[in-house]
């Protein structure tokens, strides 16, 4: 390969490198979620659980990606085609933080079958009176993601 050439990474890649947020999360003590954000090909931002060890009830992977991308963007606003990736279902705040950052597109593996805010219990996102629509596409890798959960939670009982 030429060195002007540009690799194009896959939902799948992306949501592998998410997996390796959540890894991270869960080797510090959180619950193994992970997220980030691809604008043009780039990850602009990345994430991971730190509700414990922020002290902090807002603190999910999606948020801290999204605090990561305004900060690195200067603009809470994130531009045309952001991806936001990320291990489960975004909850009713990280949804709704999802619209206000006006994100294009949500990759997420497994749905989240007691708070899932994007379909699951909840459809937060793209309800027909929002001046903003996202695209969502979800359950890749939603096996692999939903046993690492599974067995983070069963390790704890």
């Amino acid at each position: 390969m030429q060195d002007n050439q540009v690799v194009m990474l896959s939902d799948l890649d992306y949501l592998h490198a998410c997996i390796a947020e959540a890894r991270a999360a869960e080797h510090d003590g959180e619950v193994p979620i992970g997220a980030l954000i691809v604008h043009n090909g780039e990850i602009i931002a990345r994430g991971q659980n730190r509700v414990l060890r922020d002290h902090d009830p807002t603190a999910h992977a999606e948020i801290v990606a999204l605090r990561h991308a305004a900060r690195a963007l200067a603009n809470y606003r994130l531009p045309e085609g952001c991806t936001l990736y990320v291990t489960l279902e975004p909850c009713a705040m990280c949804a709704g933080a999802i619209l206000h950052a006006r994100v294009a597109r949500l990759v997420y593996a497994a749905p989240d079958p007691k708070a899932g805010a994007c379909g699951s219990v909840l459809s937060v996102l793209n309800h027909p009176q929002l001046n903003h629509q996202v695209e969502v596409t979800s359950g890749l890798l939603a096996e692999e993601c939903g046993q690492l959960l599974t067995a983070f939670f069963r390790a704890r009982r």
